[in-house]
Order: structure tokens, then C-alpha cells, then sequence
């Protein structure tokens, strides 16, 4: 008899966990309020990355000139523009839910509480109420916009990254509170699109390398956006019709003016009616408590993702997710450590995956550095987009790769090629051996594995 898993949620994690656990032979039924794919496909990732192709493509049409285009005017249909964002998530939403009918994975459209420590409650969409158990329940609810509690942040101009995507016009000065991954992905978007806009963070993307974060200040600078760093939102308020926000910082108050306030500080897990606490599942502000094999203190019930805290990418809970059900099914024992690539959508793009150099200064460790700057990629000359580098950090004594760091085009593509390196313990000498098509962005790559050892072919001597 085959074993019945419940998944509460169907976002990344639910939904791809729910396909592996069909793929072993479970029962699984997943219980979504909204729709399969939850934030990331909905309401993040995939709507974000579409609006920022639009992005790209009219920066490149500014630059027309260079490319021997003249381009006399044109013009941002920003209806147009969410009409096709709209379009894309509806396209892949579709494929989605075909796949849950594909693999015989039962989806209720409702919400989840637990009634007893095998039980949940469902209220359906359609009002009805129904009681559902399995053998092993997955919560997988995923975050929520993190709103700090500032005077005036209830205003109606005060919005998160959720409604950001669903405006009907744009606004003509956006300031962004916040300068991680969504706030910057949607300072680039927006400026592109024509908006003005104003970043209010102590730093930009302080996860990341600091070479990374150093590296993309003047860029954002020559964007045009003004950042206000080493700050924080202090207060929210209107004074004739214009939304004034006020900053504070090391480098004192500050107050700037806009049409709307996009927070973007943070997500917090998202357990909000699930009666934790009745079944007695552990938890605390960083989210439920899991351990080596995802599951809760209490026995059967795991968690996943964004709900666990930690890293709140949609791989991560993806992959997440998979380890679970093998788990649950005996394909493994416990969950695995490995590098997880980390990426930011603008132009250039942003990606790092294992450990930076502040990790590694902190840890102690012995280890040799190589850069390679695009402006000497062949590739990167040729498309104008020679902004940027790819750091490798890698152990002295054994040279296996540690870190991979790149600011640049296509680098959350190419970061794979280093999160692979640092998955399979390989050395960077390995890296820098391996032949490279020419002329290619990933040739930047070797370069820098090959400048750990003083080795570059397109680097001067040191």
C-alpha cells in the first residue's frame, strides 16, 4: 500500500516535492489557498524576471546608437508591459497545473489548520469544510512581506512587493526601502522603465561578496538611482498629496518625496493559522524548528522552505522539498549540504554561491584568490557589456574551490559552472584544464580559476 503525503502549500516546494513524491509510488494530495506555484511563480520570481527582460530590452534600445541604431523615440506602455507579465505567469501556471493531473496529485484550492496531530481542517475555496490526513504531512506555506512597524507604514502608498506587481500605472517616483535582492532587482526595473528612483539601505546586497557589493554602488550610481546608504526608514507620512518619507542613519535624517513606497527589507515564514501551537510543532519568529531530516519535533510532520527559515530562494525550497519526500520514502537518510547559488536580475547580474571572503577571514582559513575581469572577455566586449568580474576563492593547501563571486552578464547562468566545482569538491586547477568554447562569457571563468594559481592567459603578470 502506498504511502499518502500531504503537502500544506503549493508553491515551489509543494508542487515539486509533490511530483517526486509521485514519481516513488506516494499518495499525495497538496492543499493551496490560491494558485499552484505559489509567490515564486505567481507573485516573485517568474512576474519579476519577465519585467525585467522588459527592462533590458529598452535599456539596449537607449543605447541604440552604439549598436547602429538610430532610434529617434519610443515609448514605456507599462499596461502592455504587466499585460505580459500577466501572460507569462498564466502560460506557466497552466503547464503547472497539467503536471498535478500528469502525475495524479490530488489539489484541493482551500486552507489548512491542524486539528489534531494527524488531522487537518480544510476550508475549501468553495466553503465547504473537509478533514484530510496522510501518513506524513509537509507544510510548505512559504513567507511573507516583512512590514517593520514604523509610524505611517499602514498607508495606502506603502506597498510590498505582492501589490508592487499588480499596479495599473506607474509610479513617477518610487523610493524602495531595502537593498537585498528584491529591492534591487525592482530599483533596476523601474528606473528603466522611467520611474525615479531612490534606495534607503544601510548597504546593497550585504549577503553577497563585499566585492560584489562595492562593485555594483557605482553602477547603481550610473543608473541613475539614488542611494541613500548607511540608512533606515524612520517614518511614513502625506503632506499635499506627496508621500514624504523620512530616513535616519550615520548619516543623519534625511526626507525623500515620491508617489509610493515599496518595503522590501524582508520576508518572515509564513504560519499564520496553521494552530502550531495546539499541536504543539516548535517554532519561533525564525520559523518552524526541523532537523537533520526536515521533520518537526513532532513525529511524521515536516517542513520546508521559506517556513524553516534561513535562505529564502525558490531552489532552496525546491530542493528542499525532493530531500524530504526521499526521505520520508527511504531514498536517503537526511538531508545533504550543498552550495546554493544566490542571484540578483539586473543589469549587470549579480550571482555568488558558497563562501565569501569575509566567511572565510572570519573562519580562519588559508585560501588563494583569482579574478578575471569581462572588460578583457572577448564575448562581454563584443555584446558591450564588459562590466564586471568572477572572483573564485579556493583552499591554499588542496585548491579546491571554496567560492564563486561574479557581477556581470549571464552570470546566474554561469555561476553553475562553479556551484558544480564547490558541489564536487573539484580543484581549480580542474576548472582552469577544462576546455572552453571561444568566445564565451564562462571563458572568464577559467581565467579566474586559472589566476588562483597565477596561471591567466589574459591577465599581465603580477
Amino acid at each position: 500500500m502506498s504511502k499518502k503525503i500531504v503537502f500544506i502549500g503549493g508553491g515551489p516546494a509543494g508542487y515539486e516535492g509533490a511530483i517526486r513524491a509521485s514519481q516513488l509510488g506516494a499518495d499525495v494530495t497538496i492543499i493551496e489557498k490560491e494558485h499552484i506555484g505559489g509567490v515564486c511563480m505567481n507573485k516573485g520570481c517568474i512576474p519579476t524576471k519577465a519585467m525585467y527582460k522588459n527592462a533590458e530590452v529598452i535599456t539596449h534600445g537607449r543605447e541604440g546608437e552604439t549598436y547602429g541604431l538610430e532610434i529617434d523615440s519610443f515609448k514605456v506602455n507599462f499596461k502592455k508591459i504587466m499585460e505580459r507579465k500577466d501572460s507569462v505567469v498564466a502560460q506557466l501556471r497552466e503547464g503547472t497545473e497539467k503536471l498535478m493531473k500528469d502525475y495524479n496529485i490530488e489539489v484541493i484550492k482551500g486552507v489548512a489548520t491542524f486539528k489534531d496531530e494527524k488531522t487537518l481542517e480544510v476550508k475549501k475555496n468553495d466553503g465547504e469544510t473537509i478533514e484530510v490526513t496522510g501518513d506524513s504531512i509537509i507544510i510548505a506555506t512559504g513567507s511573507k512581506p516583512f512590514m517593520p512597524n514604523v509610524e505611517g507604514i499602514d498607508h495606502e502608498k506603502v506597498i510590498d512587493s505582492d501589490q508592487l506587481l499588480e499596479l495599473e500605472e506607474m509610479p513617477k517616483r518610487l523610493v524602495i526601502a531595502g537593498g537585498g535582492v528584491i529591492g534591487l532587482e525592482f530599483a533596476y526595473i523601474f528606473n528603466a522603465f522611467g520611474s525615479e528612483v531612490s534606495i534607503i539601505s544601510n548597504n546593497l546586497v550585504k549577503r553577497m561578496d563585499s566585492k560584489i557589493s562595492k562593485r555594483i554602488k557605482p553602477v547603481v550610481k550610473k543608473l541613475g538611482i539614488n542611494f541613500v546608504s548607511k540608512s533606515h526608514l524612520k517614518m511614513v507620512e502625506e503632506k499635499d498629496g506627496e508621500l514624504i518619507v523620512h530616513t535616519e542613519g550615520k548619516r543623519g535624517d534625511k526626507e525623500l518625496r515620491g508617489d509610493m513606497l515599496l518595503v522590501a527589507i524582508g520576508r518572515v515564514p509564513l504560519i499564520d493559522g496553521l494552530n502550531l501551537d495546539k499541536v504543539g510543532i516548535e517554532h519561533d519568529k525564525n520559523g518552524i524548528k526541523v532537523d537533520e531530516r526536515f521533520e518537526t519535533n513532532l513525529k511524521d510532520v515536516y517542513a520546508v522552505g521559506d517556513v524553516i527559515g534561513g535562505k529564502m530562494l525558490a531552489h532552496l525550497s525546491s530542493h528542499q522539498a525532493i530531500e524530504t519526500v526521499e526521505i520520508i520514502l527511504g531514498e536517503r537518510d537526511k538531508k545533504t549540504d550543498k552550495p546554493v547559488p544566490d542571484c540578483v536580475f539586473m543589469n549587470p547580474q549579480l550571482a555568488s554561491a558558497g563562501k565569501t571572503e569575509e566567511q572565510l577571514k572570519e573562519e580562519g582559513a588559508d585560501y588563494i584568490t583569482g579574478e578575471f575581469n569581462f572588460m578583457a572577455n572577448g564575448k562581454a566586449v563584443a555584446m558591450n557589456e564588459g562590466d564586471g568580474f568572477v572572483k573564485i576563492l579556493a583552499d591554499r593547501e588542496t585548491h579546491k574551490v571554496l567560492g564563486v563571486h561574479i557581477v556581470g552578464p549571464h552570470a546566474s547562468d554561469i555561476i553553475h559552472e562553479g556551484v558544480l566545482a564547490i558541489t564536487e569538491g573539484m580543484e581549480v586547477e580542474k576548472l582552469g584544464e577544462m576546455i572552453h568554447a571561444h568566445p564565451t562569457l564562462a571563458e572568464a571563468v577559467l581565467e579566474a580559476s586559472l589566476d588562483t594559481l597565477n596561471r591567466a592567459i589574459h591577465l599581465s603578470p603580477k
